[in-house]
């Protein structure tokens, strides 16, 4: 699908993502970055500080800025997206907004990765359109190539699909925390409390991926009647507050992504 990635903002999440691709193998000389805000570009890959000093010979493009920005920095975007696939990270920004932005793009697909993506276990969410068979089929294996891509048809689903999958490390990160820090809070030491949240959290994710149980059935294996993890899962399933709880989050994180959409008008 593509010769050359220009990647347009690389913080964070893009800067996972080339640690992915180059990770995987791609070479550095098929991506280049353009960030005035940037250091420098990881793996050798070149780094443009201005829109004025990228030669062009990109084929496609990934927009990595805060979505607040599309509004004030499309417009000096319009030679650099000219004909070329438009592939954006940017939260809460529709298909139809990025057709706006960048009319004379040839495609244009929403991507939704996490930060796992830098050590290619992330779960990649793609939403397109113009792209042809061959290019969508292309576009699947660059970012299947960080983890697991997934179509999703139903681009109205999106933002519930980020806060889950996108949104969801954060969470996880934060109960790993909470475990531990409620283990502190009972009288364990904090160092120890924290080691062992984290390895019990890798083990049991490890374990959840490879076996052919769900959760759920899992979390039972682990419960004996009558017995002390039994007991604590009464605690976290009395009227469902765990899920309760991760519902109200879930629902929190999409409705942000519909006010972001909001803010940016065309």
């Amino acid at each position: 699908m593509f010769g050359h990635l220009l990647i347009i903002g690389c913080g964070n999440m893009g800067g996972a993502m080339l640690a992915g691709w180059l990770a995987a193998g791609e070479p550095a000389a098929r991506f280049s970055v353009l960030d005035p805000a940037l250091a420098e570009a990881l793996g050798g890959v070149t780094l443009h500080r201005s829109a004025d000093d990228v030669p062009g010979h990109h084929d496609a493009v990934l927009l990595g800025f805060k979505p607040q920005q599309l509004a004030a920095l499309g417009p000096g975007l319009q030679g650099l997206t000219q004909g070329r696939i438009v592939h954006s990270l940017l939260a809460g920004i529709t298909l139809d907004q990025l057709v706006a932005a960048f009319p004379g793009a040839g495609a244009h697909v929403r991507v939704m990765p996490n930060l796992a993506a830098a050590i290619r276990k992330s779960p990649v969410i793609l939403s397109e359109r113009g792209l042809d068979a061959g290019a969508r089929s292309a576009c699947f294996a660059l970012f299947d190539a960080l983890g697991s891509a997934v179509w999703l048809e139903d681009e109205a689903q999106f933002d519930l699909v980020t806060a889950l999958a996108g949104s969801g490390p954060g969470f996880v990160y934060r109960f790993i925390d909470a475990l531990a820090g409620a283990a502190s809070d009972l009288g364990l030491d904090a160092p120890t409390a924290a080691r062992l949240a984290l390895a019990t959290v890798e083990g049991a994710a490890a374990l959840a991926a490879a076996s052919d149980a769900d959760p759920a059935t899992l979390a039972d294996r682990v419960a004996s009647p009558g017995g002390m993890t039994r007991e604590g899962l009464n605690v976290l399933d009395e009227q469902q507050a765990l899920r309760r709880l991760l519902a109200a989050t879930l629902a929190a994180t999409r409705d942000k992504g519909a006010a972001l959409s909001r803010t940016v008008q065309y």
